[in-house]
């Protein structure tokens, strides 16, 4: 049976399906538009917090900014900002912006250096001693500070300040059908798989746990993960 004769098939079982009548479909209606409801009002109290922290971060991370951005150029002159194709909610683009950290030829070495990838699974690059790291970007990475110009992602809406990282476009052509359930929500700054160790987790157990966070995510998760991220970086887990 080919696409047409399936199609068609479909159709004609699924066209003998009665329409709903009388109190049933009423009921079915009044709990779709309550659970609809639910979700609604849960995604708005997620992107109020959204805004309202990052404007507030990114007014007092004024002074730390410039100070960054002034190690930076010191260390290696040039942009202070790096700025990246990720791939965000159901595969939409975005840049995703950070603190450079590495030297400007960076993207163009990472091919010499690929066969040396620390990182089990295959599809994300890490390294503990990447040679392509500036002196000023190992510490702004171990405190996570290389991150904070995502607040500015987290203002637009091409991310949130939970949600599982964003992907690079390579990387998620290398997605199974299960990794790719990371991009039914909008990623985030930080995750639950961040404050569980970061690097030292090996790529399939953190598509996992983004799963797992994907399935019971609420408020209070959001606020619980963000209390768990201020050790995770001080005491620096898995960065490198």
């Amino acid at each position: 049976m080919n696409n047409d004769d399936l199609r068609n098939e479909l159709l004609r079982r699924y066209s003998r399906v009665p329409y709903l009548r009388g109190p049933i479909s009423w009921r079915m209606q009044v709990k779709r538009l309550l659970w609809r409801g639910v979700i609604s009002g849960a995604y708005f109290a997620k992107r109020l917090i959204d805004v309202v922290a990052s404007i507030i971060l990114l007014i007092l991370l004024i002074p730390l900014f410039v100070i960054i951005m002034a190690l930076i150029y010191q260390s290696s002159p040039g942009p202070v900002f790096y700025k990246q194709t990720r791939v965000g909610r159901w595969g939409k683009l975005f840049t995703m912006w950070k603190f450079r950290s590495m030297y400007l030829d960076a993207d163009q070495r990472l091919k010499e250096i690929m066969a040396q990838n620390e990182m089990s699974g295959g599809v994300i690059f890490k390294m503990k001693n990447d040679p392509r790291i500036i002196p000023v970007g190992r510490f702004i990475r171990k405190a996570s500070i290389d991150e904070l110009p995502q607040l500015w992602n987290v203002l637009k809406g091409d991310m949130s300040l939970v949600g599982p990282r964003p992907a690079l476009p390579s990387e998620v052509n290398q997605y199974s059908l299960h990794d790719r359930q990371r991009l039914e929500v909008i990623p985030g700054i930080t995750c639950i798989w961040q404050v569980s160790g970061r690097s030292d987790i090996p790529f399939p157990q953190q598509v996992q746990l983004d799963v797992q966070y994907i399935q019971s995510q609420s408020l209070w998760l959001d606020i619980k993960l963000l209390l768990q991220t201020i050790p995770a970086v001080l005491l620096s887990r898995g960065a490198y």
